[in-house]
């Protein structure tokens, strides 16, 4: 019996040249960013136990990091600090002292590699005592207001210390436009801003706050943090961050909100990134290593996955290993 199919697609896929000719995403080196953990001392390595392959490093350690995926062409690190909690207070000051271990580590990583960019995180919960990203008042209410000049404060000590972008994780209302004002007002008009739009009050955070020990103390986030459910609210947020002078958003996580990227991506006048969290990390990871998937593979998909949902950035743990494949 003689069939007939007018159109065939498999075409297009009939060997691995015509499927790169004709491949609508691609994947580079240049749109990850690294999440690095640094933490006090010398020559200091500290696994984290439910990030297998990540560890908290000390500056040295970090700088060595840092040349390393330069090499590979990673352009971006984003920095989180991991302290002891002697360092912590209620109003997190610890998180504009420029000789702390952060602003050191950030002049350390600028002096050894100056092409590389410096992302950091602005908020208060790696520095409070409370584990929140705001001032928490006496009643447990976190306080809006309250905590914007703190914000601004950090954000302008980062900048003297030769951050390149920074990057307000908070989701206090009105964080980006008082931190614009505040780098503009001391010259630095030249830092970017890579705003924390949609964040979502996530599960997927546990091993991040693992790394950092940043859990709230009581109580949880989600009264500034963005309820799972909404899309409609994450388009709002950035439509607000952009007019307040966003230079970038962020959807955060990634995998579960691949839609929200999307319809994030429609609208924004800024690019876009997503971050890759810890707990989906986390999760590829261990199943790779338990060997019931293909780690590379899913690994690359996932990446792709984020470029096709509109991502132009993706924040990821597995920006080294990716970079090295790609390479």
């Amino acid at each position: 019996m003689k069939i007939s199919i007018p159109i065939r697609p498999r075409r297009n896929r009939v060997s691995e040249s015509v499927r790169d000719m004709v491949r609508e995403h691609s994947l580079k080196s240049s749109d990850l960013i690294m999440p690095l953990f640094v933490i006090d001392g010398q020559n200091q390595r500290q696994p984290v136990e439910s990030m297998p392959g990540i560890d908290r490093l000390s500056t040295d350690l970090i700088v060595e990091k840092c040349r390393k995926l330069f090499d590979l062409s990673v352009p971006a690190v984003v920095l989180f600090p991991a302290l002891e909690e002697s360092c912590k207070d209620p109003l997190a000051s610890e998180s504009y002292n420029e000789k702390g271990l952060y602003h050191r580590t950030l002049r350390a990583i600028k002096e050894a590699v100056p092409g590389l960019t410096v992302i950091t995180d602005v908020a208060m919960d790696p520095y409070s005592s409370d584990g929140h990203d705001g001032v928490v008042s006496e009643q447990g209410k976190i306080v809006n207001d309250q905590t914007l000049p703190i914000l601004a404060k950090m954000a302008v000590s980062q900048a003297k210390c030769g951050a390149d972008i920074i990057a307000p994780s908070d989701m206090m209302d009105g964080r980006v436009g008082i931190i614009r004002e505040a780098l503009d007002e001391e010259g630095f008009t030249d830092v970017g801003i890579l705003a924390y739009s949609a964040k979502y009050a996530s599960a997927y955070y546990g091993p991040f706050r693992d790394a950092l020990d940043s859990a709230p103390k009581h109580g949880d986030k989600k009264t500034y943090q963005m309820d799972p459910a909404n899309v409609r609210e994450a388009i709002r947020e950035v439509t607000l961050d952009i007019e307040e002078g966003a230079d970038m958003v962020m959807v955060k996580p990634g995998l579960p909100y691949l839609d929200v990227i999307r319809a994030v991506s429609e609208i924004s006048e800024v690019p876009v990134a997503v971050y890759n969290v810890s707990g989906e990390y986390a999760m590829i990871k261990a199943a790779g290593l338990k060997g019931w998937i293909d780690y590379q593979q899913v690994v690359m998909e996932t990446m792709i996955g984020f470029k096709r949902a509109g991502a132009d950035l993706i924040l990821t743990y597995h920006a080294e290993e990716v970079a090295g494949w790609l390479k």
